[in-house]
C-alpha cells in the first residue's frame, strides 16, 4: 500500500510538472495490438479481466495494414486462422483476402470492445522487485512520457516487429530502387522492369508471382534450401491434411507423404534451382521454426520461364547491375528484399525470458508463453494465428487464477476492515450512551 501512495504522489507531481505521468493499471498491460494481442485481450475480457493494450502504430494489426502486398491472402484455410470466440463469416472464401482479414479484425475489436492506446511506443519495461509490479515506460507522438504500473505484462509484439534488411556491398551505388517486401504493394509500377527478388519464402515467391502477372521480368534469388509444398492436395488444404495425419502417424512418416505429394504435383524442385533441406518440412519447422512455402502458382511460372531462379549468392551491386559470387553479372532496374522480419523485444524488455540473439522465448513451443513474475508472451510460436489463439487462451486461464486469488484477498481484507469499523462504532456508541 505504501508503494501505491508513492506512485500516486509521483503521478500528481509529474502531472503538475507537465513532463510525464505514472498510472496504475488494474489488469494486465498488453504490448501490441496485432491479432495476438487482440486475441489475448478478448480471452481475458471473457473472464471479466480488463486490459490495457499499448500500440506504437495508429491502428490495430499495423503489419497487415501497412506492410503487406495487395494480393496477399491467408495462406491457410480460414478455420485454422480464426481468433477465439469468433469464426470468420461464412460468406468469406476459404482463403480470405487481406482486406477481408482486416475487416474481420475490426469486427473482432468492436465485438469485444477492445480499444488500444495508439501511437504509444514502449521504450522500456522491467520488473520492480521492491514493489512486485511491472513498470512499463512509453513515449507518445509528442515525446510525452507515461509509465504504466501493472502486476502482469503480456508481450504481443510478435516475431515480425522489425524488417530484416541485409547489407550488400554497393547498395549505395545502385541506381534503381531497393525496397523491403514490406514496402511492396503490387507489380503495376514495375511493368517490363527487370526486378531481382531476394529470398524465396512465402513473401518472396508471391512477390515474384505478382511481378510476373504485371508483365515485369522477375528473377528470384534462392539463397538456401527450402521446402515448397502445394497449397492444396486434391482440393484439400495441405496443412489440414498434415494436421489430420499427425493424429495417427509419426511426424517423419507424414513428412514422407508430403514430399511424395509435392513431387507428384510440383515435380522435382531441384531441377528448377530450388533444393530441399535434408530434414522433412514438418520436422524442420519444429526444430527451427522455418515454415515451408505453400505454392500458389509461382512454381508454374518458373517452369514456363516467366520467373528466373538464381541460385548464386550476391557479391556486390553496381550502378545498374548485380555481380554474383560465380563471377556472372546481370542488369536489374529494381531490387526487392523479401528477407523477412524479426522480433524487437530485447530492445525494450529487461527480462531473461527472451534470447538476446533472436528475441524469441528461450523455452520452445508449447512452453514459451509463460515467464516469471507475471510476464507472458503471445505470437512467438512460429505457428501463426493458430499458435496465437492457443497461447492467448493459456495466458487468460493462468492470469484468471491470480485474479481470483487477488479478489479473494481483497474481499477478506474488506470484511476485516468492516468488522473493525463495526466494533469501533459499537464501542463509540457505548461511551456516548453511558
Amino acid at each position: 500500500m505504501d508503494y501505491l501512495r508513492e506512485a500516486e504522489g509521483k503521478r500528481i507531481r509529474d502531472k503538475k510538472m507537465g513532463e510525464s505521468r505514472c498510472l496504475m493499471v488494474t489488469g494486465p498491460v498488453i504490448v501490441g495490438a496485432g491479432p495476438s494481442g487482440m486475441a489475448t485481450a478478448a480471452c481475458l475480457k471473457e473472464k471479466g479481466i480488463p486490459t490495457l493494450i499499448l500500440e506504437r502504430a495508429n491502428c490495430i494489426a499495423s503489419l497487415w495494414h501497412h506492410k503487406t502486398y495487395d494480393r496477399l491472402r491467408l495462406h491457410l484455410p480460414k478455420n485454422f486462422c480464426e481468433l477465439p470466440f469468433m469464426p470468420f463469416p461464412e460468406s468469406f472464401p476459404s482463403y480470405p483476402t487481406k482486406q477481408q482479414f482486416l475487416s474481420y479484425l475490426d469486427d473482432y475489436a468492436n465485438r469485444f470492445g477492445l480499444e488500444p492506446v495508439f501511437n504509444t511506443t514502449v521504450v522500456n519495461a522491467e520488473y520492480d522487485h521492491r514493489c512486485k509490479f511491472w513498470r512499463v515506460k512509453t513515449s507518445g507522438l509528442k515525446q510525452e512520457e507515461t509509465e504504466y504500473i501493472s502486476q502482469w505484462l503480456i508481450v504481443a509484439t510478435g516475431e515480425n516487429a522489425e524488417e530484416v534488411v541485409p547489407h550488400i556491398d554497393g547498395m549505395e551505388n545502385f541506381g534503381g530502387p531497393i525496397l523491403h517486401s514490406s514496402s511492396y504493394r503490387s507489380g503495376e509500377i514495375f511493368y517490363e522492369k527487370r526486378v531481382m527478388v531476394v529470398g524465396c519464402g512465402n513473401s518472396g515467391m508471391e512477390v515474384a508471382l505478382d511481378l510476373s502477372n504485371y508483365n515485369a521480368r522477375p528473377s528470384l534469388v534462392v539463397r538456401s534450401a527450402v521446402h515448397v509444398l502445394p497449397q492444396e492436395i486434391i482440393g484439400t488444404s495441405t496443412f489440414g491434411i498434415s494436421m489430420f495425419l499427425l493424429k495417427w502417424l509419426p511426424l517423419r512418416l507424414v513428412d514422407k507423404f508430403l514430399l511424395l505429394m509435392s513431387w507428384f504435383l510440383l515435380g522435382d524442385t531441384a531441377r528448377i534451382g530450388i533444393n530441399r533441406p535434408k530434414l522433412g518440412p514438418l520436422e524442420l519447422k519444429n526444430l527451427s521454426g522455418k515454415t515451408p512455402v505453400l505454392d500458389v502458382g509461382t512454381i508454374g511460372k518458373i517452369k514456363s520461364g516467366d520467373i528466373k531462379v538464381i541460385s548464386q549468392e550476391i557479391k556486390r551491386l553496381t550502378k545498374d547491375s548485380v555481380e554474383f559470387v560465380d563471377g556472372k553479372e546481370e542488369k536489374f532496374d529494381a531490387i526487392i528484399l523479401a528477407t523477412g522480419f524479426k522480433s524487437n523485444v530485447v530492445s525494450w524488455l529487461k527480462a531473461d525470458m527472451f534470447s538476446q540473439k533472436k528475441g524469441m522465448p528461450r523455452k520452445p513451443f508449447p512452453n514459451g508463453w509463460k515467464g516469471q513474475n507475471g510476464l507472458y508472451a503471445v505470437g512467438f510460436t512460429y505457428r501463426g494465428l493458430l499458435g496465437a489463439s492457443f497461447t492467448a487462451r493459456k495466458i487468460a486461464e493462468d492470469i484468471e487464477h491470480d485474479w481470483k486469488a487477488e479478489a479473494a484477498n481483497f474481499m477478506a481484507f474488506s470484511l476485516q476492515q468492516s468488522e473493525l469499523e463495526a466494533k469501533e462504532i459499537i464501542k463509540t456508541n457505548k461511551i456516548f450512551y453511558q
